[in-house]
């Protein structure tokens, strides 16, 4: 859990970071995209909370939004 925690907070950094920029590295792509399907297919027992997590980091990295917090939409919804 730890390891996965420190993951998480590393790329919620990495989106700070790139927040204003129009690419990204291809394997911070690669290592968010899929997450939580890779976890479910190679792991067993897989806290929920891990994937709800690693759901709410494609969101945020993807779709530029946090869907765990009302009111943070993207605009239009």
């Amino acid at each position: 859990m730890a390891e996965f925690n420190a993951f998480l907070e590393s790329v919620r950094r990495y989106i700070k970071i790139t927040a204003g920029d129009s690419m990204v590295h291809k394997s911070v792509v690669q290592a968010v995209n899929g997450l939580r399907e890779f976890l479910q297919a190679e792991r067993k027992r897989i806290p929920g909370d891990i994937l709800f997590e690693a759901d709410r980091l494609e969101c945020q990295f993807f779709d530029g939004y946090d869907p765990s917090f009302d009111g943070d939409e993207p605009p239009g919804l």
